[in-house]
């Protein structure tokens, strides 16, 4: 038996191609990609757009209190981000799990004093719909204050922060 092949040719199918590519789900990293380049942009409203109303993001896990809904959210970036200047942060790896995002990168950028500040960390994201709606970020603190204070970067900040991004 000679086994063939079909094919058919549905009159108008190719021009439903396009439509239909763009149709797919972004990735839980390419969401969280559009945030990063948001921050780095300093939109603010595309940053807290990406947001549900109640989110609860701990902008430093288990050394200060989370910012809770929205309002609490503009008012950390606003803070943070008046004292940043240009901002390189990077993500060298991550998994998705359902609708959790798990990233380790390095939150890097220069301060509105000229100081280089390069804090690797690790994330935690999740998401409710297309929204943010949980966000833990691990990183030292003590890290980031010694650059601050001059103390440059570390041989180990060097080498976790000197990997290529994704």
């Amino acid at each position: 038996m000679i086994a063939r092949r079909v094919v058919l040719a549905i009159p108008g199918l190719a021009a439903l191609q396009p439509a239909f590519a763009r149709t797919r789900r972004m990735t839980r990293m390419e969401q969280f990609q559009a945030v990063i380049d948001g921050w780095k942009r300093k939109d603010v409203d595309f940053v807290l757009s990406q947001m549900t109303d109640d989110v609860v993001w701990h902008y430093a896990a288990a050394i200060a209190p989370p910012a809770v809904g929205k309002d609490a959210a503009l008012k950390f970036i606003t803070a943070f981000g008046a004292g940043i200047g240009e901002v390189r942060w990077r993500i060298f790896h991550h998994a998705e799990v359902g609708d959790r995002l798990f990233v380790e990168g390095v939150d890097e950028y220069t301060t509105a004093a000229g100081v280089d500040i390069a804090a690797p960390y690790a994330g935690v994201i999740e998401f409710r719909g297309d929204k943010i709606s949980g966000w833990r970020d691990y990183v030292d603190r003590g890290v980031i204050e010694a650059q601050k204070a001059g103390g440059g970067w570390t041989a180990q900040v060097k080498q976790l922060i000197g990997r290529p991004a994704q």
